[in-house]
């Protein structure tokens, strides 16, 4: 069976998707570097290249191969959910923000291949690869993200960002779905 059909079969047939339910999905899995390769590609200038795995109404599963650039500190909007590091270490930067001010870091961390943490519904972060090792991590979300707030720290700016769009600033004016200023 495919990764794709498997990955597919495993989430069509939950009856909610909690926190701990997509958690023990994904670990049951077992999806490995190898099943992940046909989706990765070189993120062309970008922190990473992003494939969706697989989406429905209320989960989604998302690879992501990264380069040697951060993401921009984002959240992801009204979703929850879990990141697996496939491979290499990545370096997490965990912020803090109330409504419109500007986020501030509260803590960095690495996690190493074979790590898996929350990434909670409003909660902020910024991630990148550490090391020389290809750092590969997978992600699974509930609901899929929509509504994802991206923010540049050095113009006091955030937008909300299209579902087509990563954690970094949009280049095109469409995936801009709305720009606030912060409050320092």
């Amino acid at each position: 069976m495919t990764l794709r059909a498997r990955v597919e079969e495993a989430f069509s047939n939950l009856d909610e998707h909690s926190p701990e339910t997509l958690k023990k999905t994904l670990l049951q899995l077992g999806v490995t570097l190898d099943e992940l390769a046909p989706y990765l590609q070189d993120p062309d200038g970008k922190p990473y290249y992003r494939q969706m795995v697989y989406e429905n109404d209320w989960v989604e599963m998302i690879v992501m191969n990264w380069a040697d650039i951060e993401c921009a500190p984002h959240d992801h909007g009204q979703s929850t959910g879990w990141i697996q590091v496939m491979n290499g270490t990545t370096k997490q930067t965990v912020y803090q923000a109330h409504g419109e001010a500007l986020p501030l870091p509260l803590f960095t961390e690495f996690k190493e291949n074979g790590s898996l943490f929350f990434a909670p519904e409003k909660g902020i972060h910024k991630m990148g690869r550490e090391g020389t090792a290809p750092l590969v991590t997978l992600h699974v979300y509930s609901p899929p993200i929509r509504g994802m707030r991206v923010y540049d720290l050095e113009t006091c700016a955030g937008c909300v960002v299209s579902s087509d769009c990563g954690a970094w600033w949009p280049e095109e004016q469409r995936q801009r779905l709305k720009e606030f200023k912060l409050q320092k």
